[in-house]
């Protein structure tokens, strides 16, 4: 197979050096410069609670719920962390600045990267849904490896200031699909040592929806330690129409299902982690006969309102798929075609 680095279309320029990036949360433990003992501390802490972005995205009425914390408390608590972070209005000026330390994740094709002008991005939820075989879980591979590319990044007639991922990975696997020894190839085809590569993946195997969200509340404490660039989550829904069953469940199913996606949401903001979550399809019955492919993605109008940009994977031809951007903020409906290859994702060969 021809190198990842030697591919015509392709080529690898070094990075300039970007400036370290501006502090994105302030520790839970600076409200004790603010009169907030240390034994309320460690009780946040205790729940989950890391940093004081974190602390001001839960309502008081959770916050009330962690023992030892009275109302009076809590009250003080929020008061102390509105000083130290500012949750309040900015400048449309000021929400563009901050956009600026958003980071993307090259996908390792050049025609998929442009669909999603750039790659994955922080801060963000992505979600890839579609039939078994589309591609999904082969991108979330991809992913594991692109993520971590340090010092070179893919020129792809992309801006050349543009900011790459580097830093740790994340993987929730609720269906028993990830392979280590996939990702090996993938990091031969990038020019980077495998071994390293899978040190900086920190894996989960996820076996009931309870056990999902306890994995997400335990990510805060390693990500407020060193930085965690990517989450993925393959796949979000799956356990979920496991351990729920019938209409009867439907509605706690629902609202189990958008408290783990407020959860992931605010992952991917407080620590400016880019979310790759894959999703199932379920046949739509009032699809119709004109129709050509009645499936539409599983979870209902909860898992649409929390992804920032959907995208549709289907089949093409031989290892050929296409990806479709099904609804994003600020990317237009268009497709690009990708082929899997033993490196990983890349660009479709005629």
């Amino acid at each position: 197979m021809q190198a990842f680095k030697s591919e015509e279309q392709l080529q690898l320029v070094q990075r300039e050096e970007i400036d370290d990036e501006e502090e994105l949360f302030e520790m839970i433990d600076k409200l004790t410069n603010h009169g907030i003992n240390a034994g309320d501390v460690r009780k946040l802490q205790d729940a989950g609670i890391y940093t004081c972005n974190g602390l001001m995205m839960h309502t008081k009425k959770n916050l009330t719920g962690i023992k030892g914390l009275s109302e009076a408390k809590v009250d003080k608590i929020c008061e102390a962390a509105e000083k130290i972070v500012n949750f309040g209005y900015i400048t449309g000026s000021d929400a563009l600045l901050k956009r600026k330390s958003v980071v993307r994740i090259t996908t390792g094709s050049q025609a998929l990267d442009e669909l999603l002008d750039g790659g994955i991005e922080t801060s963000s939820i992505t979600e890839a849904f579609g039939e078994f075989r589309s591609g999904k879980t082969q991108l979330a591979h991809t992913l594991c490896v692109s993520t971590q590319i340090s010092h070179w990044y893919l020129a792809a007639k992309l801006p050349t200031h543009m900011k790459v991922g580097n830093g740790k990975v994340a993987y929730i696997d609720t269906e028993g699909t990830f392979r280590p020894d996939r990702i090996v190839p993938i990091a031969e085809r990038f020019g980077m040592d495998a071994g390293a590569v899978l040190d900086n993946i920190i894996y989960a195997r996820a076996y009931t929806y309870e056990h999902q969200y306890n994995l997400l509340l335990g990510l805060a404490a390693k990500m407020s330690e060193e930085p965690c660039r990517l989450l993925i989550v393959d796949s979000v829904i799956a356990l979920f129409r496991v351990d729920f069953t019938g209409r009867g469940e439907l509605a706690d199913r629902q609202q189990k299902l958008a408290q783990m996606l407020s959860r992931l949401i605010k992952i991917a903001e407080e620590f400016n982690v880019a979310v790759y979550m894959t999703n199932q399809v379920i046949a739509d019955p009032g699809g119709g006969v004109f129709i050509s492919d009645p499936k539409k993605p599983a979870g209902g109008h909860v898992l649409a309102h929390a992804a920032t940009i959907r995208l549709m994977f289907r089949k093409g031809k031989g290892e050929q798929r296409v990806c479709k951007v099904f609804d994003a903020p600020n990317l237009p409906e268009a497709e690009a075609v990708f082929q899997i290859t033993a490196g990983g994702i890349a660009d479709a060969k005629d």
